[in-house]
C-alpha cells in the first residue's frame, strides 16, 4: 500500500462536544470528511483513528457501519494512536487528516501528492497558505515510526507531527503552497459553535442548488459573493489547541518505556 489516509476523530472536544457527529445535510461531519477524502485519485484506503474512551463508541459504530476501517487507541497519546493504526497496514506514506474538516478538498490532496518529491519525508502547508480546515500532512511511515520512538514532550505525543516540525532540519521536509492564493485567514473547520453554523451554512447552500460536489473554489466564490457568511466565525485563533498544549508542556514516558 502506498497512501493510507488516517482521520483522527473523537467526541471529547471541550469547545464543541461531539462535533464530529454534528449533522450536515443528513450525514455527520465525520462521514462528510470520509467521503471527501475518498474522492482522491491516489489514496488506497481511508482509516479512522479514535480512542478507547466510552464516549467514542458511537464513532466506532458509525465508521464500522459504513464499511470503513476504524482503530481505537490512546486518547492522550495521539502519536501512538496514529502509529499503531498505521502499523496495521504499513503503507509507504501516511496522510494525516482531522475529522473537524468537513469541507476537505481531495483535489488539493491530489495536487500535493503529485508535487511530492521522491526524497521528501514530510510534506505540509508549513507556510499556512491553506484555509484552516483544508490542512493535510503527508509523511513516510518510517518517519512516523521514528517520531513515535523519539518524541518525549507531551505536546509532541498529543500533536502527531510536532516532533517532526520541531526537528525539521534533520529530515527532508517539503512545504506545500496553496494554488488558490493565500487562504491563511479563512476558517473552514469545526471547533466552536460558530464554526458549525458557518459550515452548516455552506453545506445547506450548495445542497439547495444541487451542487453536492462543491470544492474549495466554489466555497471561495460563495464567500466572496456573501461576505457576511465569513463573519459567522471570524476572530477565533488558529491552532488554539496546540498553544494550550505548549503552555502546559512536560516530559512524558514513551509507550516502550511503560
Amino acid at each position: 500500500m502506498k497512501f493510507l489516509a488516517i482521520i483522527q476523530a473523537r467526541c471529547g472536544s471541550s469547545r464543541l462536544p461531539a462535533k464530529v457527529l454534528k449533522d450536515l445535510c443528513g450525514k455527520t461531519a465525520l462521514e462528510r470528511v470520509i467521503e471527501r477524502v475518498r474522492k482522491s485519485k491516489y489514496v488506497d484506503e481511508v482509516m479512522v483513528a479514535t480512542t478507547i474512551n466510552k464516549e467514542d463508541i458511537p464513532i466506532v459504530q458509525l465508521v464500522s457501519s459504513i464499511g470503513t476501517r476504524v482503530f481505537a487507541g490512546s486518547s492522550q497519546d495521539v502519536l501512538d494512536r496514529y502509529f499503531q493504526s498505521a502499523k496495521l497496514l504499513h503503507p509507504e506514506y501516511v496522510i494525516r487528516i482531522t475529522a473537524d474538516c468537513p469541507v476537505f478538498d481531495a483535489k488539493i490532496l491530489d495536487d500535493a501528492i503529485e508535487k511530492l518529491k521522491p526524497e521528501t519525508e514530510y510534506m505540509a502547508a508549513l507556510s499556512e497558505t491553506l484555509a484552516d480546515g483544508l490542512d493535510l500532512e503527508i509523511m513516510r511511515f518510517e518517519l512516523l515510526k521514528l517520531a513515535w520512538s523519539k518524541a518525549q514532550l507531551a505536546s509532541e505525543r498529543e500533536h502527531v507531527t510536532l516532533y517532526i516540525k520541531n526537528n525539521r532540519k534533520q529530515f527532508q521536509v517539503q512545504n506545500y503552497e496553496s494554488t488558490l492564493g493565500n487562504l491563511q485567514n479563512e476558517r473552514w473547520t469545526i471547533d466552536e459553535p460558530e464554526d458549525y453554523r458557518f459550515i452548516k451554512n455552506i453545506y445547506e447552500y450548495f445542497y439547495r442548488i444541487g451542487r453536492e460536489d462543491f470544492d474549495s473554489v466554489d466555497i471561495l466564490n460563495y464567500l466572496n459573493k456573501n461576505p457576511e457568511v465569513r463573519e459567522i466565525n471570524r476572530g477565533f485563533i488558529r491552532n488554539e489547541g496546540l498553544l494550550i498544549s505548549l503552555q502546559n508542556d512536560r516530559i512524558v514516558k514513551k509507550p516502550d518505556e511503560e
